[in-house]
């Protein structure tokens, strides 16, 4: 069945190329979730004060790849453990976010951060913030699979 998940782990261009590449992903595109205004747009999330996070938002085939699958992809490449940062990303808009759809989502991600926090798998306290989906606002076409035409399949940094 087709279910969606929502996944903020700084810049959107590597995350989408990420998930893009997992067998059961159907569908990725990159966009704005988690501000405080109704018009938004990459100069606005890049001077911080929208509120929202750059984000995936991911359409899977829970019959290939389990919502838990995608969660392990997610802690894995990046630090969950930077406020607003990612490597040499800084702001509120690199925020490691996992925005849930449903409460099984809400409750796989938490359960997965507290065992993560138990296992002291990362050397300092988890700061992803699980929040609920809100409204998802599409980035600009140029965006949209960036490395992909760009004959890149990772961001280098």
């Amino acid at each position: 069945m087709e279910q969606f998940a929502t996944f903020g782990a700084g810049c959107f261009w590597g995350v989408e190329a990420l998930f893009a590449a997992q067998t059961g992903v159907t569908e990725t595109s990159v966009g704005y979730m988690g501000g405080h205004t109704a018009q938004v747009n990459y100069a606005a999330i890049c001077q911080g004060d929208t509120g929202h996070a750059e984000v995936v938002q991911i359409t899977f085939d829970d019959s290939i790849i389990s919502y838990t699958a995608l969660l392990e992809i997610f802690w894995k490449n990046h630090n969950p453990t930077t406020p607003n940062q990612q490597g040499p990303d800084f702001g509120t808009q690199y925020r490691s976010v996992i925005f849930y759809n449903n409460e099984n989502q809400r409750q796989q991600a938490s359960d997965m951060c507290k065992a993560l926090e138990e296992s002291s798998v990362f050397r300092a306290p988890i700061v992803t913030i699980i929040e609920p989906a809100a409204t998802y606002h599409l980035a600009e076409t140029y965006h949209q699979k960036y490395l992909l035409k760009r004959g890149q399949t990772s961001c280098s940094i």
